[in-house]
């Protein structure tokens, strides 16, 4: 424990969305001499994730949809590593580096901001076959693999393969599983151009949602117009419907569509971090920290939560459901973690905390280059309007002007100059031509 005339010690597990912002705001407002703060996450930056399928579409450099958490927090402590165990009772985390070295870390005051992971299904193939869009990694590897099998099949004259590698599936009809699907199907249509023997009649897009709707963040209405847009691009998209099997690429749906596919994109929601299972903290039927509307841990007034690792009551929501929790949402894990940091502070300088509370603005999507919904504080737009109200929002809640600027200068790069859809493959596989050399 820290003295009287020590600075409180500030651990923050996570630097994402509330682990980074609520970090930013304590290192401006609070003293040396008042606390010290450190940041634990395994990845050296935060990814601000609305923007990875623009990333994976090549509208965007991939660097530049990351924040460098030792650039941001100059003032703050940031350890690389990963979160494997929290023992409150104890004031003790244990966290483990990249290279499996694991050590304590101390503290008088925790924030746990951990985040959440892909939630998947007990889906025969799916471990084996899926991949995600959560990281930076996997948006550059997906525009990598969709071009690369863009290039294998204009390089076999076998029709069944040819239709197996032009075969594109995507599982999830919420806002990141439809972004993506539209962002990538429309690069793809983009680089046929480019390719004497595919065109957009030979490449099959599919969205599979187990709802009757797909993207619930907007309206039914919106949710409707968005399923014709993607239809009138020859995408097909299967509503309640889901994923029965992926063995060996062959996909088998609950209508009894059956298909062969090298690529299936799972966007199918998210669970709290399991790393939470490895704590003494409350946790809820769906592995969330209990969380009060104030962010204190329930129980735990030294132990703060934001963010979609917590179980925070939704106010806004109160009079139709008293046990209304927040979605699981960037615009709830910013302004989330902004009031954590206030009550944080408050509860360091002996004021009172305030109670979370944010009615829903609504919600902005963009489905390719132009293109978008937006339903926001009841305004209804699509096209052309929806698509700039997406990127004027999302490029003012990117992190620090740095990465504001360069943003903005990618997108005015790809509206001057022809979009680039070179495939760098080897990324995937980057000693293969190293053994290859050293086996002749």
């Amino acid at each position: 424990m820290a003295g009287k005339s020590d600075p409180t010690r500030i651990l923050i597990l996570g630097g994402g969305y509330v682990g980074m912002y609520t970090a930013l705001r304590l290192q401006s407002k609070l003293g040396r001499r008042e606390a010290s703060v450190t940041v634990v996450d395994p990845q050296p930056h935060m990814t601000y994730q609305p923007f990875l399928p623009e990333a994976a579409a090549g509208n965007v450099e991939p660097r530049h949809v990351v924040a460098p958490l030792r650039r941001v927090l100059k003032r703050c402590h940031v350890l690389t590593a990963r979160v494997t165990e929290v023992n409150h009772e104890k004031r003790s985390v244990t966290v483990e580096d990249a290279e499996g070295i694991a050590s304590d870390l101390g503290y008088d005051v925790l924030v746990v901001a951990l985040g959440s992971v892909s939630r998947l299904l007990p889906i025969p193939g799916l471990p084996e076959h899926g991949i995600g869009l959560k990281t930076v990694g996997e948006a550059i590897y997906l525009r990598n693999h969709v071009l690369a099998k863009m290039d294998a099949a204009a390089n076999t004259t076998d029709p069944e393969l040819r239709k197996r590698l032009l075969n594109f599936t995507f599982v999830g009809g919420g806002y990141a599983g439809t972004e993506a699907l539209a962002e990538l199907e429309d690069m793809a249509r983009y680089a046929t151009r480019y390719y004497e023997s595919i065109t957009r009649d030979d490449m099959s897009w599919s969205l599979i949602e187990a709802a009757g709707r797909i993207m619930p963040e907007v309206s039914e209405k919106m949710g409707v117009y968005t399923v014709k847009a993607l239809e009138e691009r020859d995408i097909k998209v299967y509503l309640n419907t889901f994923l029965k099997s992926v063995e060996n690429g062959h996909a088998v749906l609950s209508d009894g569509t059956e298909f062969d596919t090298d690529t299936l994109v799972w966007n199918a929601g998210v669970k709290a971090n399991p790393v939470l299972k490895n704590t003494d903290l409350p946790l809820d039927e769906r592995g969330r920290v209990k969380a009060t509307s104030h962010l204190r841990v329930e129980g735990h007034p030294d132990v703060w939560v934001a963010g979609d690792c917590s179980a925070v009551p939704d106010l806004s929501k109160a009079e139709e459901d008293p046990n209304a929790t927040c979605a699981p949402s960037a615009q709830h894990a910013v302004r989330q973690a902004n009031q954590l940091a206030k009550n944080l502070i408050s509860s360091l300088r002996g004021r009172k905390t305030e109670a979370y509370f944010h009615r829903n603005a609504g919600s902005v999507a963009g489905l390719g280059l132009y293109k978008g919904v937006a339903d926001v504080y009841g305004f209804k737009a699509k096209g052309f309007v929806a698509w700039f109200m997406h990127r004027t929002y999302h490029v003012s809640k990117m992190p620090t002007f740095n990465r504001k600027a360069r943003i903005v200068i990618d997108w005015t790069l790809a509206f001057l100059f022809r979009r680039e859809v070179v495939s760098m493959g080897q990324i995937q596989n980057p000693r293969s031509d190293f053994k290859r050399a050293a086996s002749s």
